[in-house]
């Protein structure tokens, strides 16, 4: 099949192109009736140029009476000089709806974590949604990601199945909410993948591992795919909520939606360059949902983010085993406290997720520690985006932060202290549960104003006394000890970590 020389700067994908190529038709003679058994497959091979768009269409021409389509791809991974990038190629599918960003037609997307993919009816393969395989212009899409300087050759193969269409059984869907203790501080992970993207555990694997970690809920964020959402049923109860998200995945970075409505698909296929992220931000929103950014500063391919903080609702500053991406990422985040202590503007709050994929990654590390009336969707949220949590690297830690002032004037985690400026304050922390070497620390708009080890225990109750004038907000870090002794000044990987208690009264 000849490619059609087609390169069109276009809605579907914005400033970064797509390319469409011929369509693959199918006969209709060759589709043969419902009640036939018949199965059909061609093959289009190609080849696609560094600087290649970031989306390629294969329009596939699918005849009535077709019960499943079936796809396959691979592509060659040539050597690369050392640092160099080399070839790296998702594939999705949007059905007979179109491809139109944000539109209804879409079916599917694995990523690169398969190489083959089927739709009927009555099932899909994980990251793909089942549904009937109605007659029109299907799309396959490969997303290559990165290419060689070699280029990238690429193989599809498309396979129609004839017959009787069958029935989609109805999803059932994760409750939004569980027995839970009242109001109550309650853990949870809420950056998390299985099979139905690059995962390796199934959602009763994950569920396991979350039970495990001493969680309380969890939110399903596989990437550019809501197939998750439905493949849970079972797995909840009076001890774990299960809410649905997705990880939308861009070339310009990674934002956790939290908490959507089950099946709601957001879309990814744009750049910060192209101006469409506000426009999808809303849509989470709309669906009930949080916009986190997730590992704002990661090394990864794609991960840095680059659409800005004005949609965001709390940021994810600590993302996984403690690295300096995380480090730099609270340093970036601690900077915006200062304009919000003056009042320009709102703060983020901050929250801390595993993303983990698979074996040996630790679900719960780390996991963030909300205050919600109730163990619900719509209460948890009102918790973080509030700031009514910590961060820790486990169940082990517990802690408590609050703030008290004159006359019983108190305030806790997210919340301001209305004190006067000379006003005496007393900042108390109290911490369990942690490992020997470890030490706490009070971050305020000048830095640590304050630091203590914690003993041998693992217990420690620490008190300091400020003003709203000498600090315009504190919150509290516990770190590990750092790995070279201390002598870089550079403190040690983060154990936990809360938002800030604000001081003064505006």
């Amino acid at each position: 099949m000849q490619r059609r020389d087609v390169l069109r700067l276009s809605a579907l994908a914005g400033a970064a192109g797509v390319l469409t190529l011929d369509p693959m038709t199918f006969t209709q003679a060759e589709a043969a009736g419902p009640a036939d058994d018949h199965e059909q497959t061609k093959t289009l091979s190609g080849h696609l140029p560094t600087g290649a768009p970031d989306f390629v269409y294969v329009p596939v021409e699918v005849p009535r009476g077709v019960r499943e389509i079936a796809v396959s791809y691979t592509y060659d991974k040539p050597t690369v000089p050392a640092g160099t990038q080399g070839n790296a190629c998702d594939i999705g599918i949007f059905d007979e709806r179109g491809t139109e960003l944000g539109g209804r037609g879409f079916r599917g997307w694995s990523g690169g974590a398969r190489t083959e993919f089927a739709i009927s009816a009555e099932e899909a393969t994980p990251g793909y949604l089942a549904g009937p395989v109605q007659a029109g212009t299907w799309h396959v899409v490969l997303g290559p990601y990165t290419v060689a300087p070699q280029g990238l050759d690429y193989t599809v193969t498309v396979t129609l199945r004839s017959g009787a269409p069958g029935t989609t059984p109805k999803p059932v869907y994760p409750p939004q909410r569980a027995k839970g203790r009242g109001r109550a501080w309650y853990r949870g992970d809420s950056h998390l993948h299985t099979v139905h993207s690059d995962g390796k555990r199934t959602p009763a694997e994950l569920v396991a591992a979350a039970r495990a970690a001493g969680l309380d809920f969890i939110t399903t964020t596989d990437h550019n795919t809501t197939s998750a959402h439905a493949a849970f049923e079972g797995l909840w109860g009076d001890d774990l909520l299960i809410l649905t998200g997705e990880e939308i995945t861009t070339r310009n970075g990674h934002v956790v939606a939290l908490g959507t409505d089950p099946g709601t698909f957001i879309d990814w296929r744009y750049r910060a360059r192209d101006n469409r992220f506000g426009q999808f931000a809303r849509k989470v929103r709309q669906a009930g949902g949080l916009v986190i950014p997730a590992h704002p500063h990661g090394t990864c391919v794609g991960c840095n983010w680059k659409f800005g903080f004005n949609e965001a609702d709390a940021v994810e500053v600590w993302n996984a085993d403690f690295t300096p991406d995380d480090e730099v990422t609270i340093s970036e985040w601690d900077n915006t406290l200062v304009a919000a202590s003056r009042g320009e503007g709102r703060w983020l709050p901050a929250v801390g997720h595993s993303d983990a994929h698979r074996e040996p990654q630790v679900v719960g590390l780390p996991q963030t520690v909300v205050l919600a009336d109730e163990l619900s969707r719509t209460a948890l949220q009102e918790g973080i985006r509030a700031g009514r949590s910590w961060i820790a690297e486990s169940s082990k830690i517990d802690l408590t932060f609050e703030a008290v002032g004159g006359r019983g004037k108190h305030a806790g985690i997210g919340e301001r202290l209305k004190v006067g400026g000379a006003e005496e304050v007393t900042v108390r922390l109290k911490v369990s549960g942690v490992g020997p070497g470890c030490s706490v620390r009070f971050i305020t708009d000048q830095g640590q104003l304050y630091g203590t080890a914690v003993p041998d225990s693992g217990t420690l109750t620490a008190e300091w006394r400020t003003t709203a004038s000498y600090a315009a907000y504190v919150r509290a870090e516990v770190r590990h000890a750092p790995a070279d002794g201390g002598a870089s000044g550079i403190p040690g990987p983060m154990v936990a970590m809360t938002n800030p208690i604000w001081l003064g009264d505006h």
